[in-house]
């Protein structure tokens, strides 16, 4: 059911006709929050680093993420390098292993200045001894003796990060002097569960969670301040606090709610692009240490590096933001929700797929998509016979499930 203000207004179509008119947060006085600080002169490039936790790495605050990384696509790794970047985040299973090929061929000779991060989706009935070998490849792949921070990857269930074999791998490989530190990330329904129970346990040195504006319930508190509003994900601002409390490292991704940029090009100016906007939300979180996000060209890198140094948003970035909600709200899975988890009798992963879905949807990158929804298994098969529907209004967002799983199903499979 849509949530409504207090002068009984849906709270997605204020939004929506607040941001498409441009009045959004002229409405609500006082709700903008002090400029950041100016443009530095001369190319773009880094101008902050962090640290990332109890680990004591000192991190640039916009990270390389290479989920897109093609074999021979080195030359983005070294342009981010030579503009400040020190933080490179990767996978085993990212494009195939090519990924890591890159990163490892682009920073050869420099790897005492970078801190380099890869994951291994270890399951809940994994072997110490198979964790082992999918790290070894990994290092040969990434061409060091070591790598700065090996992750559980994209864990949606709090059984992975129970496995013993799990526990004994990390000893071990840290012994080795293999990993220096380790964590988790995540962006699926069961995040939060997962997250406190590694942070309650002490699993996790650093982790990497989907965080973005349109998930936090800050944004819509300060852009509808006048109005009475429900919290859109409450936890997950929590559990990033909770992580900073206990001095565990927090990275982010997701963080430009599908990236479809080229919808905000017409509307951008002089102050900023409305990705560098996106980034500021999140880095004005005294709890987040950096944005990993996916650098796909170099002139992506450097517009994305434009945000780095921010510590607050700048005068015309809620109305940007506002606005880019207001053209996506209703199309966009907000990651690590849940709410429709158990809305599908067939156990369709109804936030899984939607989010293979916005691969192909917003990045434009279809056989990516196409590979992340293979992973799923049957996916949303069962939604083509489906008569029930039961997961019709089960999204809090608007979003309508019953038809877009099928849409992506057909898309995909």
């Amino acid at each position: 059911m849509a949530e409504r203000t207090g002068d009984g207004i849906d709270r997605r179509e204020f939004l929506r006709q607040g941001a498409l008119l441009g009045v959004g947060v002229g409405l609500v006085p006082g709700a903008i929050l002090a400029a950041g600080e100016a443009d530095s002169p001369g190319p773009p490039r880094i101008r902050a680093k962090r640290t990332l936790g109890r680990t004591g790495l000192e991190v640039s605050d916009i990270a390389f993420g290479s989920s897109r990384l093609g074999e021979n696509e080195d030359d983005l790794v070294r342009h981010a390098f030579d503009s400040g970047v020190n933080y490179f985040d990767t996978a085993e299973d990212y494009t195939g292993g090519a990924a890591e090929r890159a990163i490892g061929t682009a920073l050869q000779g420099k790897r005492d200045r970078c801190i380099l991060t890869t994951k291994v989706e270890a399951s809940a009935t994994g072997r110490q001894a198979d964790f082992m070998r999918a790290l070894e490849g990994s290092l040969r792949r990434l061409r060091t003796d070591h790598v700065d921070i090996y992750l559980n990857h994209a864990v949606n269930d709090v059984a992975r990060m129970k496995n013993p074999e799990w526990h004994a791998f990390v000893e071990d490989a840290k012994h080795q002097g293999k990993i220096r530190f380790s964590g988790m990330s995540g962006h699926a329904g069961r995040l939060i569960e997962c997250l406190d129970y590694s942070l309650d346990h002490d699993l996790v040195d650093v982790i990497l969670v989907a965080y973005n504006f349109g998930q936090d319930p800050a944004f819509y508190q300060r852009l509808m301040r006048d109005f009475d509003t429900v919290a859109v994900q409450p936890d997950l601002p929590r559990v990033i606090r909770k992580a900073a409390e206990k001095r565990v490292g927090v990275l982010t991704m997701k963080t430009l709610m599908g990236a479809r940029l080229n919808d905000m090009r017409p509307y951008e100016n002089g102050s900023g692009t409305f990705a560098q906007a996106a980034f500021r939300w999140v880095l004005s979180n005294p709890a987040v240490t950096g944005v990993v996000i996916s650098m796909t060209s170099r002139e992506r890198i450097d517009e994305y590096l434009g945000a780095s140094g921010a510590l607050a948003l700048r005068a015309g970035d809620l109305p940007m933001l506002a606005r880019y909600l207001g053209v996506q709200g209703d199309a966009y899975c907000r990651h690590a929700c849940g709410a429709c988890e158990d809305a599908c009798p067939s156990g369709v992963p109804i936030g899984e797929v939607l989010r293979t879905r916005m691969y192909a949807r917003d990045y434009a990158d279809l056989g990516f998509a196409r590979r992340e929804y293979a992973q799923l298994g049957a996916g949303a098969a069962a939604c083509l016979t489906c008569t029930a529907r039961a997961c019709a209004g089960a999204c809090p967002h608007g979003l309508t499930p019953e038809t877009l799983a099928e849409e992506s199903h057909r898309l995909l499979a």
